[in-house]
């Protein structure tokens, strides 16, 4: 996002920050209300056109906003987009983009406040190796020619009582209304978010066999004194690379698996 946008971001996050920590708004319900205007948005093209037109003044756009969803969500979502309309966006799609964050966040926030964040982000995280593992259910779940309510059903039926409710409602949202972006991408997305909630980075770790608990909280600590944040750790087992890890932070890799000391000294020999 460009400048405009990226303060009209930060302006609903903090807005959404303040909300959700008062302990008698119901971040699930928010979260639900933010999402089904996010897909009214993404529908109806020219409506956005209209809320994030520089033109129009923001009190005009609020104002339109309050009687297009009055009476449909309830007054903290409705305070919400209607701050969203006052600011300025670089395109209307940012709108769109920023909604779409918020109401994963909100279900995120929910699920801090059950206790329960841990578990979602490594149910994400899992859920992401169980479909690129599986081609089959990777290509059902992204077929074009599928519906919405069948893609909703095979989900609900694959993690019903397996995973924490708000994964469910993530993972379905997520699937049903991918907007463009592939299922990884959006994954990784919801992953960051995650982690985001507590201040905290995505290591995406690969070993040969699992890490003992005291291997993973040393491993957590000398990344967060590397990185200088906490540390989430996604754990992932792959017998062929023989031995030692690799971690994936962002787009920087660590890799001290034997693996990839033979490849590079099959490069050398090579070279």
């Amino acid at each position: 996002m460009n400048g405009a946008s990226r303060e009209a971001l930060a302006s609903a996050r903090e807005r959404l920050d303040a909300l959700t920590d008062n302990t008698s708004v119901d971040a699930a319900k928010l979260a639900g209300e933010l999402a089904a205007v996010t897909a009214l948005l993404d529908r109806e093209v020219s409506l956005r056109r209209v809320i994030t037109d520089p033109a129009q003044s923001g009190e005009a756009k609020a104002e339109l906003v309050a009687r297009l969803l009055g009476g449909q969500v309830g007054g903290e979502a409705l305070d919400l987009v209607s701050g969203m309309a006052r600011s300025r966006w670089s395109q209307s799609r940012d709108l769109v983009d920023s909604l779409e964050e918020l109401a994963a966040t909100a279900d995120l926030t929910a699920a801090q406040q059950a206790e329960v964040l841990d578990d979602v982000e490594d149910e994400i995280f899992r859920f992401g190796r169980i479909v690129s593992s599986n081609t089959e259910l990777r290509a059902a779940l992204t077929d074009r020619a599928a519906t919405a309510s069948a893609k909703s059903q095979l989900l609900r039926s694959l993690l019903n009582g397996k995973v924490s409710a708000v994964t469910e409602r993530l993972v379905i949202r997520l699937v049903t209304h991918p907007r463009g972006r592939s299922l990884e991408a959006g994954l990784e997305s919801l992953s960051k978010l995650a982690a985001e909630r507590r201040d905290r980075m995505v290591a995406t770790v690969t070993s040969a066999v699992p890490l003992s608990d005291v291997q993973k909280q040393r491993l957590g600590a000398v990344l967060a004194k590397l990185y200088g944040r906490q540390m989430h750790l996604n754990l992932d087992v792959d017998p062929e690379v023989l031995g030692g890890i690799s971690v994936r932070v962002g787009d920087e890799v660590i890799d001290g698996t034997i693996a990839d000391r033979l490849a590079e000294a099959s490069r050398r020999m090579a070279g």
